[in-house]
């Protein structure tokens, strides 16, 4: 074989070996560095703001929502976890004490009437098909769905229509728990319906019973109109606060009343004692720990308050005259002499529910600026009180 040729060849054999080589290289040194991913608690989270409320959390992941409540009903001993992921899509691979639930819900069961304004606020009512006795149901927009038959009744709380619920189909129940007994609703998840216990009432700050708002709205893909709507009662309400801080008196408070032989009276953890808190009055039992209410004798109380200057909740009577029928006693106060005795009892709606009970926990600036008129009435000498109303 001629030299020359095969010189050349091995020449050209050895520059594209190189030239190869190079290419090789660069490359390798051009490709992006794999790291190890990060755990999941590092990376792939983003927590809602949650401002008040500290009885749930929801925490954002790339393919589904997980939202925790931490106590869903009074010394309950585990937290709930309900797992949100989108339709169409495949359960996440989570283990564990888990509810599921596709969304975003179409079909829906609540059984409390604080539930019907926050759907109401998020335009949701029409996607309620079912509620415990109708009747508590005020709102103009769910009441006139439940006049057109359009939301069935289903019995009281305690014992739903468990043949009717099942025969709804809802995709979502929301209920709740004051004492953890839930057979009912254990009943119903056994046929697939997935079951959610909202634990608002329990909070300890009046934005915080508000704020439930971004746990219902979570199962409807609504979590941006919520904060956009509590944006606003969060706004409202710490104006009044800071309305009320210019009050150059504080008045003292008397709250509760009696149900057969005891005075139940709001702890001065309570969302109620928070209200008053925040309406610049001394409520006579701010300092007590207890978010529930205390358990008084007549004595007690009439010791402690006989001279309050005002009694704000004073039950179900509609009248001083009636409130005297319940108890003679009563009479003894000097708020009853002075006739300032306030009630939240008397505003109901067309079938006899009480207006406090379901538009209250979305209203706190409402029934703040209430407070604020009956003890400052110098500061807001044009709010015409909402839910509160002087018994004659």
């Amino acid at each position: 074989m001629n030299i020359t040729k095969i010189y050349n060849t091995a020449v050209g054999l050895i520059k594209n070996c190189i030239i190869v080589i190079i290419c090789f290289l660069f490359f390798i040194s051009c490709k992006p560095t794999t790291k190890t991913p990060e755990p999941l608690e590092e990376s792939g989270i983003v927590n809602q703001k949650i401002r008040y409320a500290t009885g749930f959390t929801i925490q954002d992941h790339d393919t589904y929502k997980e939202i925790k409540i931490a106590s869903p009903w009074p010394e309950a001993k585990n937290e709930h976890r309900y797992i949100l992921y989108p339709k169409g899509t495949s359960k996440p691979n989570i283990e564990g004490n888990i509810k599921f639930v596709a969304i975003p819900v179409e079909k829906t069961i609540v059984t409390s009437t604080t539930d019907i304004p926050i759907l109401e606020y998020l335009g949701l009512e029409n996607k309620l098909v079912g509620f415990p006795y109708t009747d508590y149901i005020s709102s103009e927009k769910t009441r006139f769905l439940v006049d057109n038959g359009t939301i069935k009744e289903l019995g009281s709380e305690r014992t739903l229509n468990t043949e009717l619920v099942i025969e709804l189909d809802p995709e979502l129940i929301i209920g709740f728990s004051t004492d953890g007994n839930t057979k009912v609703y254990d009943l119903i998840e056994k046929s697939g319906i997935p079951i959610v216990i909202n634990s608002s009432w329990m909070e300890r700050h009046p934005l915080g019973r508000a704020e439930w708002i971004k746990f219902v709205a979570a199962f409807y893909n609504k979590g941006k109109e919520a904060d956009t709507i509590f944006g606003r009662i969060e706004k409202k309400y710490n104006e009044a606060v800071l309305l009320a801080k210019d009050a150059t008196t504080s008045p003292t408070i008397l709250s509760g009343n009696m149900y057969k032989d005891v005075w139940y009276i709001p702890g001065g953890d309570s969302y109620i004692a928070q209200f008053l808190k925040d309406a610049n009055t001394s409520y006579l039992w701010a300092d007590t720990k207890k978010t529930g209410s205390l358990t008084l004798s007549f004595e007690s109380v009439l010791e402690k308050a006989q001279d309050a200057e005002f009694w704000i909740g004073s039950g179900n009577s509609d009248s001083l005259s009636d409130l005297s029928k319940e108890n003679k006693h009563y009479s003894l106060f000097n708020a009853f002499k002075n006739k300032t005795v306030y009630s939240s009892t008397l505003k109901k709606g067309i079938k006899g529910g009480l207006l406090y009970y379901e538009l209250g926990p979305m209203c706190p600036d409402l029934i703040l600026k209430d407070i604020i008129q009956i003890a400052h009435p110098e500061l807001l000498q044009d709010h015409k009180p909402y839910f509160f109303k002087k018994l004659n």
